[in-house]
This record gives C-alpha cells, structure tokens and sequence, in this order.
C-alpha cells in the first residue's frame, strides 16, 4: 500500500510550518491512512454496492396490506388463501353453469320445438275415419314445448284449416329430448259435407311461438304416401297432445 504512505516532512518544511497547521496536517494524514488500512485488509478496496434493495419480506408486507380483508398470518400466506378461496369459488360457479347447461329440463334450457331440432312424420290410421296422425320427435339436447297447434299447409293451399277448440290441453306439451309429442287431423268428413275435396301431395307443417300465430321456427316437410292425402274443407287439427291415443280422441 505505498500509494498511502505518507512522507516525513524535511526539517526546513517542519520548522516553517506553524503548530496549528502541523496538526491538521497530521490528523487528516492519519484518517487517510486508517481508511486505506480498511480497504486493504478486505482486499476488495472502495466499491458501489448499488442501489439499497428491499428484501423478500419487505416487498410482501405492502401487498398484504393493500388487500382488504386479508386474514392473519404473513402476507405470503394470506395471498395464498385468497387465491384458493377465488378458485374455489370459480369452479363451483362453473360447475354450477355446467349442471345447468346440461340439465334439459331447467327452464333457461327450454326451447320452442320446430322442424330444426324434431323429426316429425305422418301417417293416414284407419280408426278414426278419414284421419291423420303427425308425430313430433325431440331430436335435440333440449326440452321443447309444442305450443298450440300445428299450422297444416298442403300444397299451394290458400287458407289455414281451424284447431279444434275442444282438444285443447291444460298445459303445454314438454317434450323430452328423444320424447314424441302427437296431433291429430280430420281430413275430410265421414258423411261427404265437405266440399273443394283435393289430392295433396306435398305437406308443410309449422310451428308456432310462445304467443299464437307467431313464428316458431323452422317448418318441417314430413313425407307422404305416394298416392297423396286427400282432404276437403272439412279439414281440422287438434291442439299438440302428450300421447297419440289423446290427439286421436281413442
């Protein structure tokens, strides 16, 4: 360490220089000294540590405090119940959504049924007379309600044959996803009243919303004997029926 070791002063320079000033001189000398002394020993020398930084703990105590409500214990420890507590709560809130999603009976699940998620067929019956019953098949994941009553169109047919006030139900027919819902259609009259008696060929069924004569969706096209289906004025619809049996009047 000879870049610190100070020189003797001649014996002219100690005897020019005044008391007071010899001090001074001395003391700063023996300061500069203990300073490079320190620096050697630890063999390092002066260095910039940087910038003070916080520790671990430090850091966490502020987040801890600026979360309302957060619970006793270290702050790590409170940040983790929170979080636990949140995804808690997320999944059951999803697995609640998911219950509902996949409950078909749950009424936000409901639709309305339609040629879009039904299959719907025909058949002419021999009892009664001179009748007709359309099926309606739940082909979705949903419930479906049918609602009032089919709207039968054959061909370019003009007008709307009436529903039969009297089959009416107490309530609207639910169907379960793979569960049929029935309608029956007296084509013509038995005794020959009727009149404009005519060979269909093409039928169009629709479906009707949550109010009457609104607009329930798609219409389905089920197909028909190849000989057609014949029908006059006489021709009416019962109300949708929960059983075949019921939307026949047997």
């Amino acid at each position: 360490m000879s870049a610190f070791r100070s020189t003797p002063p001649t014996s002219t320079s100690r005897a020019t220089l005044p008391r007071a000033g010899r001090r001074l001189g001395g003391a700063a000398a023996l300061a500069l000294a203990a300073v490079a002394l320190t620096a050697c020993q630890d063999g390092k020398g002066l260095q910039d540590e940087g910038a003070a930084t916080f520790s671990d703990s430090a850091v966490a105590t502020p987040s801890a405090t600026a979360t309302p409500g957060a619970g006793s214990g270290s702050a790590s420890g409170s940040a983790t119940k929170t979080g636990s507590a949140t995804k808690s709560g997320g999944a059951k809130a999803t697995g609640g959504d998911a219950k509902g999603s996949s409950d078909p009976s749950a009424e936000g699940d409901r639709v309305t049924c339609n040629g879009s998620n039904t299959a719907v067929t025909v058949q002419a019956v021999s009892r009664p007379l001179n009748h007709m019953l359309i099926t309606v098949k739940n082909t979705g994941k949903k419930n479906c309600d049918l609602t009032y009553y089919p709207v039968l169109r054959f061909d370019e047919m003009q007008w709307a044959p009436a529903a039969r006030k009297d089959t009416q139900p107490q309530a609207v027919v639910t169907l379960a996803p793979g569960q049929s819902g029935y309608a029956g259609a007296l084509l013509s009259a038995a005794d020959g009243s009727g009149e404009g008696g005519v060979t269909g060929h093409r039928l169009t069924i629709a479906f009707q919303g949550r109010t009457p004569h609104s607009d329930g969706g798609a219409s389905a096209v089920p197909s028909l004997p190849a000989a057609g289906v014949y029908y006059d004025s006489s021709l009416t619809v019962t109300y949708w029926q929960q059983s075949a049996s019921d939307a026949l009047g047997s």
